[in-house]
């Protein structure tokens, strides 16, 4: 069967107000991470609205949406928690009822990342509709805890559901781009012991907060000579939270950390990174403990799935043939050639590819700068876009490139 991308195009921009609908009613329900269920039973609504074939929400929260029963697994990610909103004086709209017009569409979750559900949600449709059913089965994936532990859900999907897919699509923002990788990350914490005292007399004790300082003018210079790739772009440091324990506010820090957000490029593992922050002479001359946080918070199912806060950088190379059907599916509807990059933030990617090796292509509406943005803005012409796109992706693949995918697809960064 060939695909008829016009009748694609034609029944996605024909859904545009069932798209911004159910975008809306997601965005209007408060979704952070491990508060999600509302949201996951407002899309476990949608999904059976429009015909998905089974819908399940697994020990952990997440839901699953397949469709088809053919042999070739073909999975669709969208995290659906968000951030909080921060300072509410800086949104021009209340940002859970958000705001709409012909174009744009604002509110909490718009572009990271609830517009990716309601586009994959919408594919499904189109391709009940239009039958563009072949030996697959596509799950849509509605993942949970992302922006507290990017990958944690995929982690427990592969390893406890057992749901292994030939290759996954990963919906959050490209700026109408196709992504096949980005920098990986982890989260470190320093540590500086020291001595109270009252604060009248200082010399009794040792300051902790004091030992930080040349910490943070040493981490600060690291930042600036970090590793750098002609893709991915240069690893990252900045030093995001501060605390200490003092027994007053008249008395001297026995103790003080920070946290560390550590992006990592080709070249940079885990064990590098800590290796230099331990290597730092004021590190040393402090004697100061640098260790990798844990992830242990309960899913708003009380499931606790702990694991390291490290993160790994992936890259497929631009001729695997998950990135060949995404660039076909997208010329074939939109006659033009798409431009092939990669993302500056961390996705659930850094499990699925990272850690598992099973390959990850980007495509999602919304835009990266306006993650974790006051007054954030999804398009409406991107989630039609995106909707049309996934609902091609799997025949196109099925008939053209499932034949030709590696044993093993190799991690770039590891070349």
């Amino acid at each position: 069967m060939k695909v008829d991308f016009n009748k694609v195009l034609e029944l996605a921009k024909k859904y545009e107000p069932d798209m911004s609908k159910f975008l809306r009613d997601m965005i209007a329900i408060p979704s952070e991470s491990c508060q999600e269920e509302k949201v996951i039973l407002r899309i476990k609504e949608e999904m059976e609205k429009v015909g998905f074939d089974r819908v399940e929400i697994d020990p952990m929260g997440n839901i699953l949406g397949y469709m088809g029963h053919g042999t070739h697994l073909i999975a669709m990610d969208a995290h659906i928690d968000t951030v909080g909103i921060g300072n509410p004086e800086n949104w021009k709209y209340d940002p859970y009822e958000g705001y709409e017009d012909d174009e744009i569409i604002i509110g909490r979750g718009g572009s990271d990342q609830e517009g990716g559900m309601a586009s994959m949600v919408y594919a499904g449709k189109i391709i009940k509709d239009l039958k563009l059913e072949e030996d697959y089965t596509l799950v849509v994936v509605g993942s949970v805890q992302e922006e507290d532990c990017d990958g944690l859900c995929w982690q427990y999907i592969i390893n406890e559901d057992k749901l292994k897919p030939e290759f996954v699509v990963i919906t959050e923002p490209t700026d109408g781009k196709i992504y096949r990788g980005q920098r990986g990350r982890m989260e470190i914490k320093v540590a500086t012991k020291g001595v109270s005292c009252h604060g009248s007399a200082p010399e009794r004790g040792d300051n902790a907060i004091y030992k930080m300082a040349g910490i943070l003018n040493e981490l600060k210079a690291l930042h600036e000579n970090l590793v750098d790739h002609d893709f991915l772009g240069k690893g990252s440091l900045t030093v995001s939270e501060i605390f200490h324990t003092s027994p007053s506010r008249c008395a001297v820090a026995d103790s003080c950390w920070i946290s560390i957000d550590r992006r990592l490029t080709v070249g940079e593992t885990g064990d590098y990174a800590i290796g230099q922050i331990k290597n730092l002479p004021s590190v040393k001359a402090a004697n100061a403990e640098v260790t990798m946080y844990q992830y242990e918070r309960p899913s708003y199912t009380n499931l606790v799935y702990p694991t390291e806060c490290y993160f790994p950088t992936w890259l497929i190379e631009d001729e695997h043939p998950v990135c060949h059907a995404v660039v076909d599916s997208y010329k074939g509807l939109f006659k033009e050639e798409p431009k092939v990059d990669k993302w500056t933030f961390s996705t659930n990617g850094v499990s699925i590819m990272g850690r598992y090796g099973i390959p990850c292509i980007g495509f999602g509406p919304g835009h990266e700068d306006q993650a974790h943005a006051p007054n954030e803005r999804t398009w409406k012409k991107e989630l039609v876009n995106c909707a049309a796109v996934y609902a091609v992706i799997p025949m196109i693949y099925t008939t053209e490139y499932a034949a030709k995918m590696p044993a093993h697809t190799a991690n770039l960064v590891n070349k």
